[in-house]
């Protein structure tokens, strides 16, 4: 079988410098150029049964505001205080949640010139329902620390130096730290000394909703009442 280069293309080649070549050769470059083609086509086309990936942008991916806001730890609009002791007007404060005990003795028209001022913890973040004993000098002299049922704003929480939980002290933050008390039990705790006065022995303690025998044995050996 003869191919016969047509004139027209016989004319380019000629232009191009390459008249000479045979009519062969022609048909070989031009089937080299056809395979080279299509390999181009076949390697750079876009495939329609790809995976498509979406890029998100670096700056959007994280925690949303909503998912932060979900996971944030719930906070106290505000917190009741009975501030009683050296205090120039005791008597019940609401106050911020997130207050502290140098806000509730603010609150009750700063302390007396009695008072032991030394001693007390500013610092303590106030708990919903706790009563706040400030002592006066001769107070602490004669080892008053709070009188039951309040918590005194110089020790700064219900523990005893034992290690123990003062039933009769402890706020609702220290009951919380007790095995199996969470801070619904403990507020029910509070609330029930607050209603029934103090606890006169830790037996009482099973008068509060929610605390049987089984959960007071679990809490014996941690907790008194002074």
């Amino acid at each position: 079988m003869h191919f016969e280069v047509p004139e027209k293309i016989r004319d380019l080649l000629k232009r191009a410098g390459l008249g000479g070549l045979s009519d062969s050769a022609v048909l070989v470059i031009a089937c080299l150029a056809v395979v080279v083609l299509a390999l181009g086509v076949w390697r750079f086309w876009p495939s329609s049964t790809g995976t498509t990936v979406e890029v998100v942008p670096e700056e959007i991916v994280g925690t949303t505001p909503a998912a932060a806001e979900a996971t944030a730890p719930a906070e106290v609009a505000v917190v009741v205080v009975h501030v009683v002791g050296a205090v120039q007007t005791p008597g019940l404060y609401t106050l911020p949640g997130g207050s502290r005990v140098g806000d509730a003795l603010t609150a009750a028209g700063g302390v007396t010139p009695e008072a032991a001022g030394e001693s007390v913890n500013l610092a303590r973040v106030l708990a919903d329902g706790e009563q706040v004993f400030l002592p006066t000098k001769k107070q602490v002299a004669a080892g008053v620390v709070a009188p039951p049922g309040a918590v005194g704003a110089s020790t700064g929480g219900g523990t005893t130096a034992g290690g123990k939980i003062d039933l009769n002290r402890a706020t609702a933050a220290d009951l919380d730290t007790l095995p199996g008390v969470g801070p619904s039990t403990a507020k029910k705790i509070v609330d029930d000394r607050t209603k029934n006065g103090p606890f006169k022995k830790i037996e009482d303690l099973m008068r509060v909703t929610g605390i049987g025998q089984k959960k007071f044995e679990s809490l014996r050996d941690l907790v008194t009442v002074g």
